[in-house]
């Protein structure tokens, strides 16, 4: 059983180095290039091949035809639509609109920006997974669906928010998979850890930004993962911290609160190269 979770795990980071080396081979990678918060020119090539190794790696090590068709949903979906929004989102008439509230205020106004589209994507596709899921879990209600999608979305979100910063999102989502990744349904969350484990260092150097397609994908796969080993106790538990933590991010700065918190700077600087 060790030796299936290592070898998803390997997977996942075989697929997701190989990936981005095709990315960058193409001859269109340099419209992928964005300026950091350091200044720095970065390659939103991180995102997809993210997107993509953590979803092959997952994929394989889902046990069952219902969960690997839920992993390939989650993870290709929500890494789709979240590239879409990298490279629509700076446009003009894109960028003011912040926050779950901006989007739907544009689309108030009769604009539906690429946020709110990838908000759809991400949510319409957590639905469908946790849908998947639920052929394998008997006497599975319509409410246990509704958590298990909150929790697949809330966590794509959750990463999706914590990554500003090189490494912070792949370290957060490594705290949340280790412990989703050990025994006999580990599969999915090492694959996903796999992928961002080779990535991890090319982050951490600013060499690639894994923006929305990468977090939003990494998240989502990292959410079924948990969805797909809690009953709906375990779930209800889970969406209620994600709410909370999502709610928080609308009124306070978690890079200011990393910042002002000395152990969890040292951790979010680890690894990380310097200014």
């Amino acid at each position: 059983m060790a030796f299936s979770v290592a070898r998803s795990a390997g997977l996942g980071s075989l697929a997701a180095r190989a990936a981005l080396a095709w990315i960058r081979r193409d001859p269109r990678a340099a419209e992928l290039q964005r300026t950091n918060f350091h200044g720095r020119a970065v390659s939103l090539a991180g995102g997809p091949a993210l997107a993509a190794g953590a979803t092959i790696g997952a994929a394989f090590g889902a046990r069952g035809a219902a969960a690997t068709a839920a992993v390939v949903t989650a993870g290709a979906v929500s890494g789709a639509v979240g590239f879409y929004d990298d490279l629509v989102g700076d446009r003009p008439g894109q960028k003011a609109a912040k926050g779950f509230a901006g989007h739907l205020g544009a689309l108030r106004e009769g604009r539906v920006t690429s946020g709110l589209v990838k908000i759809a994507g991400v949510g319409g596709a957590a639905l469908a997974a946790s849908a998947l899921l639920s052929r394998n879990r008997p006497r599975t209600g319509a409410l246990d669906v509704l958590l298990g999608a909150g929790v697949i979305a809330g966590t794509a979100n959750l990463l999706n928010l914590l990554d500003l910063r090189p490494g912070r999102a792949l370290k957060a989502g490594a705290l949340i998979g280790a412990p989703l990744a050990i025994g006999r349904d580990g599969g999915v969350a090492a694959g996903a850890l796999g992928a961002g484990a080779a990535l991890a260092q090319a982050d951490l150097n600013e060499e690639i930004m894994l923006g929305d397609a990468g977090a939003n994908a990494f998240g989502a796969l990292l959410g079924l993962a948990l969805a797909a080993r809690t009953g709906p106790a375990g779930r209800a538990l889970a969406l209620t911290v994600l709410a909370g933590l999502t709610a928080a991010s609308e009124k306070v700065s978690f890079t200011k609160v990393i910042q002002e918190t000395p152990w969890l700077r040292r951790a979010d600087e680890l690894g990380r190269r310097p200014a």
